[in-house]
């Protein structure tokens, strides 16, 4: 064995990768280069100069700050046409976007309430894009009122003798007690100052109106003579607000309108009740909770009534306002009302929505939100067996998907006490160790409002719960089974 200078090993090749050469700034072309680019020419053409140019400037600017940092790969700058079509792109791709609603809320405040009937959108598409007699009287070929284009329609389907609309019900309760009551007061059961969601609350509206308010009743009872005993010289209003955001139960009681309107006649001041949610055909034909209609309110005597358009009625955001001629003619002039009528297109929508109501037995048919609630339980079990084994092979073997039993609601603001029985498919992660159940189902719901038509579920019970109520079968379930390659690359 030899003992001396241990002799130098051959150097072993490096398993590291070389780092990419770095692109210094002066490596970026100016825009004006850029902008010659033959590969750039489509983009131009499709979106104009100006919009190309300013997209090209910030994107240069962005890449030249990476590259001052020594971050910018020099093969990266061959994919600068193509980082600009995406960037132009995402510039002018809509903040307002079509969902899939899967949380099981037919009305949801958040996805926008009421879906339009295609007779709506079609009578929205017919008139926006033209000319249209918004403010004609084409009869009389002069000036008319654009109340007029609804006016005969709520008249016929509530029985009031007139009415109004606003830009949405709070508009509606505001200008009804700025008219009737303004500078006087409005007495209101202390158990109805509701608030109805985004700090509105009953309270703000009277003063925001120019009246004062007058509590009667406690919190949970309020009588007749409470009301009585109120009315004096300075008041100007009786008002009822239906409470369908929450409910008092026990030992309670209220004043119906039909008990409270004999009383405000005998005073002679108006009786005025607000609905909210705007049912406009009974609900409980259908098994579903019963809610008070514009016409019961008026055959008891109210002599207004607002609701709302885009809830139970299944129209566009507006609020409506039928009653007594002569109240609903000083509600029409105020010079409040111009502030908050109703603009030509949810007008055009709303017009088509009420004819819809002529022919009631065709509703859960045409109209979206009575097609939604009155959908049968065992057409959404199908639908969710039928869509079962394609949503398993998207997203095993990360979670595993079951048909399961649900309850939705009718709406996050109308009737949310109440539940609906329903459908859809319930999705818990198999769990390895290395992120726990709520961070798993984060990431499944992040990749879900990722895809091209983005999902929103609900998490219940640490599984995430994709209710079929709302998702119509045909084209939009297609829709959804189209999408879920696009899930299963993201969750990899």
């Amino acid at each position: 064995m030899v003992h001396g200078p241990t002799a130098s090993l051959p150097a072993s090749p490096s398993t590291e990768r070389p780092l990419p050469a770095p692109a210094a700034p002066k490596d970026l072309p100016a825009v004006d280069r850029l902008l010659r680019d033959a590969a750039v020419a489509p983009l131009i053409a499709a979106h104009g100069h100006a919009l190309v140019a300013a997209q090209a400037r910030e994107l240069l600017e962005a890449w030249r700050a990476e590259a001052l940092q020594g971050r910018l790969p020099l093969a990266r700058l061959q994919e600068l046409p193509a980082a600009l079509r995406q960037r132009c792109e995402a510039r002018l791709a809509p903040n307002m976007r079509r969902v899939l609603n899967l949380t099981g809320t037919v009305l949801h405040t958040n996805l926008g309430r009421a879906l339009l009937a295609d007779d709506a959108l079609q009578q929205i598409l017919a008139c926006m894009g033209s000319p249209n007699n918004l403010e004609f009287d084409l009869a009389r070929g002069a000036r008319g009122d654009r109340d007029s284009l609804v006016e005969s329609l709520l008249c016929e389907i509530t029985g009031a003798q007139a009415a109004t609309v606003v830009n949405n019900n709070a508009a509606a309760v505001l200008l009804g007690i700025a008219a009737l009551a303004g500078g006087r007061e409005v007495i209101v059961s202390r158990g109805e100052l509701v608030e109805i969601g985004g700090a509105f609350r009953m309270p703000d509206v009277m003063a925001a109106a120019g009246a004062r308010l007058v509590e009667v009743g406690t919190t949970n009872r309020t009588h007749a003579r409470d009301y009585e005993t109120a009315i004096g010289p300075a008041t100007g209003l009786l008002m009822k607000v239906h409470t369908s955001n929450y409910a008092i139960q026990g030992f309670t009681a209220a004043v119906d309108e039909a008990t409270l309107a004999p009383i405000a006649q005998a005073h002679g001041v108006p009786l005025m009740t607000d609905l909210g949610s705007g049912s406009l055909v009974d609900l409980a034909q259908w098994g579903l909770p019963a809610e008070p209609l514009p016409q019961q309110m008026l055959k008891d005597g109210c002599d207004v009534v607002t609701f709302s358009g885009d809830k139970l009625l299944g129209g566009p955001q507006a609020g409506l306002i039928v009653g007594a001629r002569q109240h609903i003619e000083r509600i029409r002039k105020f010079p409040m009302k111009r502030a908050l009528r109703l603009s030509k297109l949810p007008l055009a929508a709303l017009e088509a929505t009420l004819r819809l109501y002529l022919k009631p037995d065709r509703l859960t048919r045409d109209l979206p939100t009575l097609r939604h609630l009155t959908r049968p339980v065992a057409q959404i079990e199908a639908q969710a067996a039928r869509v079962l084994a394609s949503l398993q092979r998207a997203l095993a073997p990360r979670f595993e998907v079951r048909v399961a039993a649900m309850r939705g609601q009718i709406g996050s603001g109308s009737l949310p006490v109440e539940t609906l029985p329903s459908a859809g498919l319930a999705v818990a992660p198999v769990l390895d160790g290395k992120r726990g159940t709520g961070r798993a189902l984060d990431e499944l719901q992040t990749a879900l409002r990722a895809l091209p038509l983005p999902v929103v579920a609900r998490v219940q019970a640490d599984e995430l719960w994709m209710d079929l109520r709302c998702l119509d079968e045909g084209e939009r379930e297609a829709e959804f089974l189209a999408q879920l390659p696009a899930l299963a690359e993201a969750l990899r």
